[in-house]
């Protein structure tokens, strides 16, 4: 428990290799993870080559530690592998749909969190790039993801070499609800989210970005309603293209 109570992610990683012995020792591992009807249908590429390092920084908005990380695992959808079983043994695959992609995001996603899991175990550093899906056109062309394969995330691994300090959560009562959903009143919201907008990072978040709460940080500067929609519209173009909105 005390693995999962003080993890941190680790963005700065040593020249430490990761071997492949142990890399695959966390994969082997990780994909014992639950699965859709015992599918499988997500796929791991792993990227250690510098020069395709170089190539993905850009798609996660230049983050330094794909660079810097000496592992970079991209998890994605993939019925392109199940697709094909189910040909060659005279079975019509009907995976070409919204409902499909949602099942391999899923899969691929449980896999990526056990992988961080068993990975921290071992004393390894990891990084979730909420990138990847904001990018994914240019990551199915960097990575040559065939249709029916999608990024959903991407993880960076390898030794630490930094102990930041562990980031704030919110109280379990905020997001977990004994037998039905309750809603929140005002009331409520303000005292779940007063622990974390009286932190100095979160005033000084606010102070940085010249707004008046840290909310408007969220909708103002990060998570702008402008690339929600824009991204939005990538993505669902990239399922067309990947074979995933055919119906």
């Amino acid at each position: 428990m005390d693995i999962f109570n003080t993890r941190k992610t680790i963005r700065k990683y040593s020249d430490r290799e990761v071997s492949q012995e142990l890399l695959n020792e966390l994969l082997t591992a990780s994909c014992r993870a639950s699965t859709t009807g015992n599918m499988q249908v997500y796929s791991v590429v792993v990227t250690r080559d510098q020069e395709r390092k170089e190539k993905l920084s850009p798609l996660h908005f230049n983050q330094p530690m794909i660079k810097n990380a000496p592992v970079v695992l991209t998890f994605c959808a993939d019925f392109n592998r199940f697709n094909k079983w189910c040909k060659l043994r005279n079975a019509e695959p009907g995976y070409d749909n919204f409902l499909s992609f949602m099942t391999a995001s899923i899969d691929a996603l449980l896999v990526a969190q056990t992988l961080c899991n068993v990975a921290e175990a071992k004393g390894l550093g990891i990084c979730y790039l909420g990138t990847t899906t904001y990018m994914a056109k240019g990551i199915i062309e960097c990575l040559e993801l065939p249709k029916g394969v999608v990024p959903i995330t991407t993880i960076t691994l390898g030794w630490p070499d930094e102990d930041p300090k562990q980031v704030d959560r919110l109280p379990l009562e905020a997001v977990v609800h004994e037998e039905v959903y309750q809603d929140y009143s005002d009331e409520v919201i303000e005292k779940l989210y007063a622990e974390k907008e009286a932190l100095e990072e979160s005033k000084q978040f606010v102070a940085e970005n010249d707004k008046e709460t840290l909310a408007q940080v969220f909708t103002d500067v990060r998570y702008k309603k402008a690339d929600n929609e824009h991204f939005s519209k990538v993505l669902l173009e990239v399922l067309k293209e990947q074979g995933f909105m055919e119906q």
